[in-house]
Protein backbone atom coordinates (compact mmCIF):
# COMPACT_ATOMS: atom_id res chain seq x y z
CA UNK A 1 0.00 0.00 0.00
CA UNK A 2 1.86 3.05 -1.28
CA UNK A 3 -0.40 5.52 0.57
CA UNK A 4 0.16 3.70 3.83
CA UNK A 5 3.92 3.70 3.26
CA UNK A 6 3.74 7.46 2.70
CA UNK A 7 1.86 7.89 5.98
CA UNK A 8 4.48 5.89 7.84
CA UNK A 9 7.32 7.90 6.31
CA UNK A 10 5.65 11.17 7.29
CA UNK A 11 4.95 10.12 10.87
CA UNK A 12 7.63 7.58 11.78
CA UNK A 13 9.24 9.94 14.32
CA UNK A 14 6.07 10.04 16.42
CA UNK A 15 5.62 7.89 19.52
CA UNK A 16 2.60 6.87 21.52
CA UNK A 17 2.13 8.68 24.82
CA UNK A 18 0.63 7.21 28.00
CA UNK A 19 -3.11 7.59 28.45
CA UNK A 20 -4.44 9.94 31.10
CA UNK A 21 -7.24 8.68 33.35
CA UNK A 22 -9.09 9.95 36.39
CA UNK A 23 -9.31 7.45 39.28
CA UNK A 24 -12.16 9.33 40.95
CA UNK A 25 -14.35 8.67 37.91
CA UNK A 26 -13.67 4.94 38.01
CA UNK A 27 -13.64 4.27 41.74
CA UNK A 28 -17.43 4.19 42.32
CA UNK A 29 -17.83 1.62 39.53
CA UNK A 30 -14.92 -0.59 40.61
CA UNK A 31 -15.22 -0.57 44.40
CA UNK A 32 -18.37 -2.76 44.50
CA UNK A 33 -16.40 -5.42 42.61
CA UNK A 34 -13.26 -5.19 44.72
CA UNK A 35 -11.24 -3.86 41.79
CA UNK A 36 -10.49 -0.26 42.82
CA UNK A 37 -6.89 -1.16 43.72
CA UNK A 38 -6.15 -1.38 39.98
CA UNK A 39 -6.39 2.41 39.87
CA UNK A 40 -2.98 2.65 41.56
CA UNK A 41 -1.30 1.47 38.37
CA UNK A 42 0.77 3.91 36.31
CA UNK A 43 2.14 7.20 37.62
CA UNK A 44 0.62 10.44 38.83
CA UNK A 45 0.39 13.32 36.38
CA UNK A 46 2.98 16.05 36.82
CA UNK A 47 0.32 18.75 36.98
CA UNK A 48 -1.58 16.84 39.67
CA UNK A 49 -4.89 18.01 38.24
CA UNK A 50 -7.86 16.04 39.52
CA UNK A 51 -5.64 13.28 40.84
CA UNK A 52 -5.19 12.08 37.26
CA UNK A 53 -2.71 9.31 36.48
CA UNK A 54 -0.89 8.15 33.35
CA UNK A 55 -1.05 4.59 32.08
CA UNK A 56 0.99 3.22 29.18
CA UNK A 57 1.35 0.00 27.24
CA UNK A 58 4.46 -0.78 29.26
CA UNK A 59 2.41 -0.71 32.45
CA UNK A 60 -0.03 -3.20 30.95
CA UNK A 61 2.83 -5.48 29.89
CA UNK A 62 4.29 -5.38 33.40
CA UNK A 63 0.91 -6.22 34.90
CA UNK A 64 0.52 -9.09 32.42
CA UNK A 65 3.90 -10.50 33.33
CA UNK A 66 3.04 -10.40 37.02
CA UNK A 67 -0.38 -11.95 36.46
CA UNK A 68 0.81 -15.32 35.23
CA UNK A 69 -2.13 -17.72 35.35
CA UNK A 70 -3.73 -16.21 38.45
CA UNK A 71 -7.45 -15.51 37.72
CA UNK A 72 -7.63 -12.52 40.06
CA UNK A 73 -4.58 -10.89 38.54
CA UNK A 74 -5.91 -11.55 35.05
CA UNK A 75 -9.08 -9.77 36.10
CA UNK A 76 -6.95 -6.85 37.31
CA UNK A 77 -5.23 -6.78 33.93
CA UNK A 78 -8.59 -6.73 32.19
CA UNK A 79 -9.70 -3.76 34.30
CA UNK A 80 -6.43 -1.95 33.57
CA UNK A 81 -6.95 -2.55 29.84
CA UNK A 82 -10.43 -1.06 30.06
CA UNK A 83 -9.08 1.98 31.92
CA UNK A 84 -6.26 2.44 29.41
CA UNK A 85 -8.63 2.08 26.49
CA UNK A 86 -11.06 4.63 27.90
CA UNK A 87 -8.74 7.36 29.16
CA UNK A 88 -10.61 10.55 30.02
CA UNK A 89 -12.61 10.66 26.77
CA UNK A 90 -14.81 7.57 26.96
CA UNK A 91 -17.31 8.38 29.68
CA UNK A 92 -19.05 5.04 29.24
CA UNK A 93 -15.92 3.04 30.04
CA UNK A 94 -16.47 2.78 33.81
CA UNK A 95 -20.09 1.69 33.35
CA UNK A 96 -19.20 -0.90 30.71
CA UNK A 97 -16.36 -2.23 32.85
CA UNK A 98 -18.68 -2.63 35.82
CA UNK A 99 -21.11 -4.55 33.60
CA UNK A 100 -18.32 -6.93 32.57
CA UNK A 101 -17.19 -7.40 36.18
CA UNK A 102 -20.75 -8.35 37.12
CA UNK A 103 -20.98 -10.90 34.31
CA UNK A 104 -20.50 -14.42 35.75
CA UNK A 105 -18.84 -15.50 32.50
CA UNK A 106 -15.88 -13.17 33.07
CA UNK A 107 -13.30 -15.61 34.54
CA UNK A 108 -13.94 -18.28 31.92
CA UNK A 109 -13.96 -15.81 29.04
CA UNK A 110 -10.71 -14.16 30.10
CA UNK A 111 -8.99 -17.51 30.54
CA UNK A 112 -10.26 -19.03 27.27
CA UNK A 113 -9.52 -16.02 25.11
CA UNK A 114 -6.08 -15.49 26.64
CA UNK A 115 -5.24 -19.10 25.85
CA UNK A 116 -6.53 -18.82 22.29
CA UNK A 117 -4.43 -15.70 21.72
CA UNK A 118 -1.32 -17.38 23.10
CA UNK A 119 -2.03 -20.41 20.91
CA UNK A 120 -1.93 -18.12 17.88
CA UNK A 121 -5.66 -18.45 17.15
CA UNK A 122 -7.11 -14.90 17.13
CA UNK A 123 -10.25 -16.06 15.32
CA UNK A 124 -11.07 -18.45 18.16
CA UNK A 125 -10.41 -15.72 20.70
CA UNK A 126 -12.72 -13.41 18.77
CA UNK A 127 -15.48 -16.04 18.66
CA UNK A 128 -15.25 -16.77 22.37
CA UNK A 129 -15.18 -13.25 23.76
CA UNK A 130 -18.75 -12.56 24.84
CA UNK A 131 -19.19 -10.33 27.88
CA UNK A 132 -21.70 -7.69 28.91
CA UNK A 133 -20.50 -4.19 28.05
CA UNK A 134 -17.43 -5.17 25.99
CA UNK A 135 -17.33 -4.85 22.21
CA UNK A 136 -14.62 -5.38 19.60
CA UNK A 137 -12.82 -2.10 20.24
CA UNK A 138 -12.11 -3.20 23.80
CA UNK A 139 -11.83 -6.96 23.65
CA UNK A 140 -9.17 -6.70 20.97
CA UNK A 141 -7.29 -4.46 23.42
CA UNK A 142 -7.45 -7.38 25.83
CA UNK A 143 -6.07 -9.69 23.14
CA UNK A 144 -3.18 -7.33 22.47
CA UNK A 145 -2.44 -6.98 26.19
CA UNK A 146 -2.29 -10.73 26.94
CA UNK A 147 -0.27 -11.74 23.88
CA UNK A 148 3.24 -12.28 25.19
CA UNK A 149 4.57 -14.43 22.37
CA UNK A 150 8.03 -13.47 21.14
CA UNK A 151 8.83 -12.32 17.62
CA UNK A 152 8.34 -13.32 14.88
CA UNK A 153 4.89 -14.45 16.04
CA UNK A 154 2.19 -12.18 14.54
CA UNK A 155 0.92 -10.87 17.85
CA UNK A 156 -2.67 -9.79 18.39
CA UNK A 157 -3.51 -6.18 17.58
CA UNK A 158 -6.24 -3.73 18.50
CA UNK A 159 -9.01 -3.25 15.96
CA UNK A 160 -11.39 -0.44 16.80
CA UNK A 161 -13.45 2.07 14.86
CA UNK A 162 -10.65 4.62 14.56
CA UNK A 163 -8.24 2.10 13.04
CA UNK A 164 -10.96 0.95 10.66
CA UNK A 165 -11.70 4.54 9.65
CA UNK A 166 -8.08 5.01 8.62
CA UNK A 167 -7.82 1.70 6.77
CA UNK A 168 -11.10 2.30 4.95
CA UNK A 169 -9.95 5.80 3.99
CA UNK A 170 -6.91 4.15 2.43
CA UNK A 171 -9.18 1.89 0.40
CA UNK A 172 -8.59 -1.28 2.42
CA UNK A 173 -11.36 -3.30 4.09
CA UNK A 174 -11.25 -6.29 6.38
CA UNK A 175 -13.96 -8.16 4.54
CA UNK A 176 -12.20 -7.90 1.20
CA UNK A 177 -8.91 -9.01 2.73
CA UNK A 178 -10.58 -11.99 4.40
CA UNK A 179 -12.93 -12.80 1.53
CA UNK A 180 -15.81 -13.07 3.98
CA UNK A 181 -18.09 -10.97 6.19
CA UNK A 182 -17.30 -13.25 9.17
CA UNK A 183 -15.63 -11.06 11.78
CA UNK A 184 -13.27 -13.64 13.34
CA UNK A 185 -11.75 -14.26 9.90
CA UNK A 186 -11.65 -10.52 9.20
CA UNK A 187 -9.78 -9.89 12.44
CA UNK A 188 -7.23 -12.55 11.55
CA UNK A 189 -6.75 -11.06 8.07
CA UNK A 190 -6.22 -7.64 9.66
CA UNK A 191 -3.48 -8.96 11.95
CA UNK A 192 -1.76 -10.77 9.10
CA UNK A 193 -1.79 -7.73 6.81
CA UNK A 194 -0.65 -5.33 9.51
CA UNK A 195 2.35 -7.46 10.41
CA UNK A 196 3.27 -7.86 6.75
CA UNK A 197 3.03 -4.11 6.13
CA UNK A 198 4.91 -3.20 9.29
CA UNK A 199 7.80 -5.49 8.40
CA UNK A 200 8.06 -4.00 4.93
CA UNK A 201 8.00 -0.44 6.32
CA UNK A 202 10.56 -1.10 9.04
CA UNK A 203 8.19 -0.41 11.97
CA UNK A 204 6.40 -2.54 14.52
CA UNK A 205 2.84 -3.66 13.96
CA UNK A 206 1.62 -2.16 17.23
CA UNK A 207 3.14 1.21 16.26
CA UNK A 208 1.40 1.02 12.88
CA UNK A 209 -1.88 0.20 14.63
CA UNK A 210 -1.40 3.22 16.91
CA UNK A 211 -0.66 5.50 13.95
CA UNK A 212 -3.89 4.45 12.22
CA UNK A 213 -5.76 4.96 15.49
CA UNK A 214 -4.29 8.43 15.91
CA UNK A 215 -5.16 9.52 12.37
CA UNK A 216 -8.77 8.31 12.75
CA UNK A 217 -9.41 8.43 9.02
CA UNK A 218 -7.57 11.73 8.39
CA UNK A 219 -5.07 10.05 6.11
CA UNK A 220 -4.71 12.95 3.69
CA UNK A 221 -3.77 15.58 6.27
CA UNK A 222 -0.19 16.81 6.26
CA UNK A 223 1.70 17.07 9.53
Amino acid sequence: MDRLRDLVDRHRDLAQSPVRFRPSTWRPRLEPHGAAHVLDIGVGCADGRGGDRLLGRGDLAALRDRAGDDPERLRDLFVAVMVWGSGTTNGRGPRYTAAALADPRLPAVLDATRQAVRDGDPAEAYRRFVLDGVGRSFFTKWFAAVDDRPAPSPRALILDARVLHSLNALGWTTWQAAGTRHWPARYTAYITCMHTWAASFGVTADWLEWLLFSLNGRVDERA
